[in-house]
């Protein structure tokens, strides 16, 4: 159930960041869903893995270039889901900086936490 809760307010923050970021767009709830399941499912193998590879390059950025790994993710993302659309860098290097954040926010307000008890 958590799991389910978790995807559907991703797909949320998906919504959101594409109402709100110019160049950006999602044409409705079944592509933010399946945006959302994408994203997810990229940043836990490629994303990780790349990640990874470039902790050196990420160390002497101070974490910065974290942000252009995660931009770019969301550019895969958007090359394989039809209905989501990224266009340009900028708006994925907004896109996913913002993402990040509303999608926190979100399970900040909705799930409780583990260790509340």
């Amino acid at each position: 159930m958590r799991l389910l809760l978790h995807w559907i307010l991703s797909a949320l923050a998906v919504w959101i960041v594409a109402h709100v970021v110019p160049g950006i767009s999602v044409t409705g709830p079944l592509a933010a869903l399946i945006a959302a399941l994408a994203i997810g499912l990229i940043n836990a193998t490629l994303g990780l893995l790349i990640k990874i590879l470039t902790f050196p390059l990420t160390l002497l950025t101070l974490g910065l270039f974290w942000f252009v790994i995660n931009a770019l993710m969301l550019k895969l993302a958007a090359a394989l889901v039809p209905g989501f659309q990224v266009r340009g860098f900028e708006a994925a290097f907004l896109g996913a900086i913002l993402l990040s954040v509303v999608s926190a926010l979100l399970q900040w307000m909705v799930m409780p936490s583990r260790r509340a008890g």
